[in-house]
């Protein structure tokens, strides 16, 4: 039987917050070691500004996986950001429904239950919220996860071209290049992650679907 057929997504509530909290300690170590994950204040306030861009994953009525996203609209709309200043910090005050941009923040999946499709369900729930909004694009920050494997000999960009051509490992952002997103660029500084020596890629997927009414 195929267990990922038992992997569901639905909205965030706010019953779910402590476990996401627990979730994000057990995917993120690292970032949790640093302080870097959320509190429930951070959790319900993301719920109460954009209850559908937040989800959960569940299998066998355990949280497995969470998205957390928010509205945007970046101008000029390939600008060099950090996390903090792209969400308005952890309280999502740059969340604008009348942005053309659903931007992640961030997603979690449960390291014990690899290989269930989790993470690809939480983005692919991302694509079907932007095609419902009628947003442009979905962009984001992603993790360069063993980039500080590398940093000695390689700068982040070549670190990246070498992800696209196979010849090193990574697990962020092969997932995020099969599931149909583009690299756009590096990002310094975008938030603290002794992993990825704080760098990010820039990522982009664009809405098959998206009419542009202004033009």
């Amino acid at each position: 039987m195929n267990t990922k057929n038992y992997v569901t997504v639905r909205k965030m509530d706010l019953e779910d917050i402590s476990k996401i909290i627990e979730l994000e300690k057990v995917a993120f170590p690292y970032m949790a070691a640093e302080g870097v994950y959320w509190k429930p204040k951070h959790l319900k306030e993301h719920i109460n500004k954009f209850p559908e861009g937040q989800i959960v994953a569940e299998y066998k009525d355990m949280i497995v996986g969470s998205s957390s996203s928010l509205i945007i609209t970046l101008n000029p709309e390939y600008k060099e950001h950090s996390w903090r200043e792209v969400c308005g910090d952890s309280m999502f005050k740059n969340h604008d429904p009348k942005g053309d941009t659903l931007y992640g923040a961030e997603v979690l999946t449960h390291p014990d239950f690899r290989r269930l499709g989790i993470a690809t369900k939480l983005y692919n729930a991302r694509k079907d919220l932007a095609i419902k909004l009628g947003l442009k694009r979905i962009i984001a920050g992603g993790r360069i996860f063993n980039y500080c494997e590398h940093a000695e000999s390689l700068t982040p960009i070549d670190y990246v071209k070498k992800v696209k051509r196979h010849e090193i490992r990574e697990p962020v952002l092969s997932f995020q290049l099969r599931n149909g997103f583009r690299f756009i660029k590096i990002l310094p500084n975008y938030i603290k992650d002794s992993r990825s020596l704080n760098y990010a890629t820039f990522i982009e997927w664009k809405n098959p679907n998206f009419v542009d009414n202004d033009h």
